[in-house]
């Protein structure tokens, strides 16, 4: 397999199968099973829905800010430190986690955080691979903003 626009071969594929495997076990475990839900007896509902609230705002902001690059003519032409990008190298990787982060800390399903750390490496894996990409295709310039930008998390009081 061959990557495409600088992306890893396997990481559309790899997302939907995640994002499949995860809605199946949310939902089974969640709501009909209930077989690993039992920390949700010892959080309050009123705080598990502000957490995922407060995830799912962050998320949104980070796929708003950060979507233009995979959708519009920016892609590929230069190192992009804009919008969500001036905070973390991966806005859109880490929105998604974040929905999954929010979601399985909403229902406390302990099912669902194991799937969570297999989502956060897989996430991860194909990041690195593409910040490889990244290195090769803008040289300096990347590697600068890498010095400057977190990978996941903000690197507060970093200079531009």
């Amino acid at each position: 397999m061959k990557e495409k626009n600088g992306e890893h071969p396997l990481g559309d594929a790899g997302q939907l199968i995640l994002f499949g495997l995860f809605a199946v076990i949310w939902i089974l475990d969640s709501f009909i099973l209930q077989r690993s839900t039992f920390l949700a007896d010892r959080i309050p509902l009123v705080i598990r829905l502000i957490f995922l609230s407060a995830a799912l705002a962050v998320a949104f902001y980070l796929f708003k800010s950060g979507h233009f690059v995979v959708s519009g003519n920016q892609r590929g032409t230069e190192v992009v430190s804009t919008g969500a990008f001036r905070y973390v190298r991966h806005p859109l990787y880490l929105g998604s986690i974040l929905v999954y982060l929010g979601l399985t800390v909403s229902t406390a399903s302990v099912f669902c955080f194991g799937l969570l750390a297999i989502i956060v490496v897989f996430y991860n894996y194909i990041a690195g691979y593409e910040e490889k990409l990244l290195e090769v295709k803008f040289g300096e310039a990347y590697v600068a903003y890498q010095k400057n930008t977190g990978k996941w998390v903000p690197q507060l009081g970093k200079k531009g």
